[in-house]
């Protein structure tokens, strides 16, 4: 009973205590599962109606200059096939969305030093001169807050830098030379510039306890991000991480049913990765309270040279161009796909 107890809180008062959510995280039964399923749906209905946002996905580039364990554009490594795109293949990637109805792209990379300021914002405006309707989140790693400030000001809407961990020790331990505090700094400074800020964290790290998973929830409640991006672990075979196992779809539906719970009016995207672990992933994260899906636009001759993780989904409905048949599977889900920008609503004006 008191497991059911902790999920009527989350639904009713959006809290929970740091002891009730590593109760409820350690101790959930299939029959509550369920019950927090179903309360993460009710209240993404009531701030979201049955609508799913889609956003095109255009993977910029492949190099990197971190070494993060667990990712296969880690500069270490030597298996990695490279890439860049430049502005004339991201305007056809946008050309191509916006016909297809895509109102928002997702301009996603390594840290690559070759995307400086003056790169970045040539690229914006260029999407804004031709799309000025169209939204624009970016999610290109770390940067200073001037450089930060330069991409928002050029017409830049959205920033994604999950924060994988809030966990110090875990942190640091899977990202070699990286600072734990440089990363939070960063996320304060995104939201304090303006930006649609988006957090998240995976699920199934290696060494990483049902505690790590709590502090993370406790994190994206404290820091209120628009959207948060939530997904498994999953190992790369070229990478230190290589030996163990991808995270556990069950926890990660978990973690996002919470999220929900504790941020009614997040922006929370059944990712790609859900559908690598399992063939229904993405369809139990809609199910458990996501709102966002993200189908790739980049160009197919570079999509599997962008291999973060192994057995990355190449399946047609994560296919950008495969625009019907995604909206037939999310209304054979009950939910309905929703033909504009998709902003968080705390941020329409």
């Amino acid at each position: 009973m008191y497991i059911n107890e902790i999920i009527e809180k989350l639904y009713n008062e959006n809290n929970a205590t740091r002891e009730e959510l590593i109760y409820l995280i350690k101790n959930i039964d299939e029959e509550s599962k369920k019950i927090l399923i179903e309360k993460a749906h009710k209240t993404r209905l009531k701030h979201y109606s049955n609508k799913v946002y889609l956003r095109g996905l255009i993977e910029l580039t492949s190099f990197c200059k971190k070494d993060c364990l667990y990712c296969g554009l880690r500069r270490s490594n030597k298996n990695a096939q490279r890439y860049r795109l430049d502005i004339k293949e991201v305007l056809e990637c946008v050309r191509k969305g916006d016909k297809l109805g895509y109102k928002t792209f997702v301009l996603q990379g390594g840290e690559d030093m070759y995307y400086s300021d003056e790169v970045i914002i040539d690229i914006i405006k260029a999407i804004k001169k031709e799309f000025p309707q169209n939204a624009i989140t970016l999610s290109l790693g770390e940067r200073n807050y001037k450089s930060y400030k330069k991409l928002f000001e050029a017409g830049a809407d959205r920033y994604l830098l999950r924060h994988e961990s809030a966990s110090k020790k875990l942190y640091e331990s899977i990202h070699p030379g990286g600072r734990f505090e440089e990363r939070f700094n960063c996320l304060k400074n995104l939201k304090e510039i303006g930006y649609q800020a988006g957090a998240g964290f995976m699920v199934g790290i290696p060494n990483q306890t049902d505690e790590d998973l709590v502090d993370d929830l406790i994190f994206v409640k404290e820091f209120e991000p628009a959207m948060c991006g939530i997904g498994p672990f999953i190992p790369h075979k070229d990478t230190p991480l290589k030996g163990f196992g991808h995270g556990s779809l069950e926890k990660t539906i978990i973690c996002l049913s919470i999220v929900r719970l504790l941020l009614p009016k997040v922006l929370l995207p059944a990712t790609t990765a859900l559908s690598s672990i399992d063939k229904n992933g993405r369809n139990a994260g809609i199910e458990a309270g996501g709102n966002v899906i993200m189908p790739n636009l980049s160009p197919m001759s570079v999509r599997k040279k962008y291999s973060l993780y192994n057995d990355k989904a190449y399946i047609l409905d994560e296919d950008a161009e495969y625009r019907k048949l995604i909206e037939e599977k999310i209304k054979e889900l009950g939910f309905e796909v929703e033909v504009n920008r998709g902003d968080n609503i705390d941020f329409i004006k």
